[in-house]
């Protein structure tokens, strides 16, 4: 499974269009909406976590651009702290994309960064606050993003 956030904006003349959902019935891809402001008759902005196979977002991605949706990835990154990591292995049992493994017998716990989807869940779990989300790209990104012009 392949998962990224994007963020997207909608032009006005086809907000009131089930636009996301066609995501799904067409292209087998699941979506979570992390934040969104759609209004009719102005431009819609979501941000959006995308989950499915990779040729399926691709494919997804293409028919939005199709509709004149623009959509840009928001790339995150997880870093850890090794001084602060005790290797308890709390992130291991939450990651949903298995970026986060123990090695056994030594159970040391291992990231494998291309398998990581810069969900976040593993930031909130560790006790000793040592993994860290950070956005690596998010050009023109902040709440004014979310103002109805």
């Amino acid at each position: 499974m392949f998962t990224r956030i994007y963020i997207l904006r909608f032009p006005k003349d086809i907000v009131d269009q089930p636009i996301i959902c066609q995501l799904v019935k067409q292209f087998d891809v699941e979506f979570n909406i992390l934040k969104a402001t759609i209004l009719p008759q102005h431009e819609g902005v979501m941000i959006l976590e995308l989950r499915g196979h990779r040729e399926n977002i691709k494919k997804g991605l293409s028919y939005l651009k199709g509709l004149d949706v623009k959509a840009e990835s928001v790339a995150t990154s997880i870093h850890r702290d090794d001084q602060r990591c005790f290797q308890c292995g709390a992130c291991t049992g939450i990651c949903p994309t298995g970026a986060l493994s123990l090695k056994r017998p030594e159970m040391a716990v291992i990231f494998d960064a291309e398998k990581c989807s810069g969900c976040g869940l593993c930031v909130s779990v560790c006790p000793v606050k040592a993994m860290e989300v950070s956005q690596d790209r998010i050009s023109g990104f902040s709440e004014t993003v979310f103002e109805v012009h």
